[in-house]
């Protein structure tokens, strides 16, 4: 049995060669990817990695609060794991983010890459398709310039973003991308509705009658989705939506784990799921949405816009997928591009002149940290043992309750000392 013995957490800042502006944070000029990175060892070396994204500092307190709910557990009882977030939830952040790290250790203990974990009948997949996904509104001619270049690239589908007041600017991208890529090119779209942010510039709200009446625009248009165009939790407005129009509806990116999805499913709300295992409920959550899809025979390919890590991640959930075809791949230039998006990865994750990315073949989630890299933009913030646990729980309860909570602990097995 492998047991968790160290775990560590570090701050991360990789600067941005220019700044980016996302579409979902109007007025919002983003020039580092930050992220929390998790590394956790078990008591025979094997390590886990995983990353969250961060806005800024927001998880100083996350190490003394889950440190001791992980320290001693069995790394392989992925389901003890999850209770254990779950009941950390409870009590502070949830962090689904957390747990393929724990797939990491487990993918390596058993000699399999995490997407033949996932879906144990699936055979060898080596590569797989992407889409380029837009992070930006950009000016017409400045995206027609970014669609010759990813298709120079050899990428045969795009995302675009539409988050304008004035519906007839969100049409004129589409109509424009889709008269300068002809008909055999891919076009989806995101409204970015579904968890609507206007912290510093508005934003546009829309209704079920807009996003209706921009649905039913962008048919003659072919487009193969159109994602997030009301409030996540609107299944209702989302199963309306979906009757109302032969445009696919797409979503599902942060809906909170399976609860929330099964509900989507049950509503009869989305075309096409995309659950991002980092937000909704993490592998796990994936691989139950991936086999509901199979059922249903509904498309399945995660969200995976954050950085490098989280990309990796989503990528052996749609690994595991037999009937898989494009999966979002982030680019941005100049501000979100490789180099920022992947900086503490040992390579960069690089589209392949087919337009494909490789998928990791080796045991785990083939996470590899450029450890020079880290120590540039990284700092560890949190680092615990079974040794400072038992230190730090002597200095904050007293002797006296530290030995009755050991007494407890080993009498059950292994739980939260603190």
């Amino acid at each position: 049995m492998s047991r968790i013995a160290r775990v560590e957490l570090f701050h991360v800042e990789i600067p941005l060669d220019e700044p980016f502006h996302p579409s979902w944070i109007p007025g919002y000029p983003q020039t580092q990817n930050r992220m929390t990175l998790i590394r956790l060892t078990t008591d025979d070396g094997i390590v886990g990695v995983s990353a969250g994204t961060a806005f800024e500092r927001e998880r100083e307190g996350l190490g003394s609060l889950l440190g001791p709910y992980l320290i001693g557990a069995d790394a392989t009882n992925l389901s003890e794991i999850r209770q254990r977030l779950t009941e950390a939830s409870f009590l502070g952040w949830h962090n689904w983010w957390i747990e393929p790290a724990f797939w990491d250790i487990r993918g390596k203990l058993e000699g399999k890459p995490v997407y033949r974990l996932i879906n144990p009948e699936i055979g060898p997949v080596e590569r797989v398709p992407v889409y380029a996904s837009t992070g930006s509104v950009r000016p017409i001619p400045e995206r027609l310039a970014y669609l010759d270049r990813i298709r120079d690239m050899g990428i045969t589908a795009v995302k675009l973003r539409v988050h304008s007041f004035d519906e007839r600017e969100d049409l004129a991208i589409v109509e424009a991308a889709r008269r300068h890529l002809g008909s055999g090119f891919t076009i989806a779209v995101d409204a970015n509705q579904g968890w609507r942010v206007a912290l510093i510039d508005d934003a546009p709200l829309w209704d079920l009658e807009r996003a209706t009446r921009f649905a039913r625009a962008i048919e003659p248009l072919e487009v193969a989705w159109l994602e997030e165009p009301l409030e996540m939790h609107d299944y209702e407005g989302l199963a309306q939506l979906r009757k109302s129009t032969t445009t696919p509806i797409a979503g599902g990116e942060l809906l909170s784990g399976w609860h929330d999805v099964r509900t989507a499913f049950e509503r009869g709300s989305l075309d096409l799921y995309q659950p991002y295992a980092m937000f909704c409920g993490g592998l796990e959550t994936s691989r139950r949405v991936l086999a509901q899809c199979r059922i249903e025979g509904l498309s399945f390919s995660p969200h995976t816009w954050t950085n490098g890590i989280g990309l990796l991640v989503n990528l052996h959930a749609f690994a595991a997928h037999p009937e898989r075809h494009v999966l979002e791949y982030p680019f941005e230039p100049p501000g979100w591009t490789p180099a920022g998006r992947d900086g503490i990865l040992a390579q960069p994750i690089e589209v392949a002149p087919d337009g494909t990315i490789a998928v990791p073949q080796e045991p785990g989630l083939g996470i590899h940290l450029d450890e020079r890299a880290l120590a540039r933009h990284g700092h560890r913030f949190f680092r615990m043992t079974k040794a400072s646990l038992a230190i730090h729980t002597i200095r904050t309860k007293g002797l006296r309750t530290a030995l009755d909570l050991k007494r407890r602990k080993d009498r059950r097995g292994s739980g939260p000392t603190s």
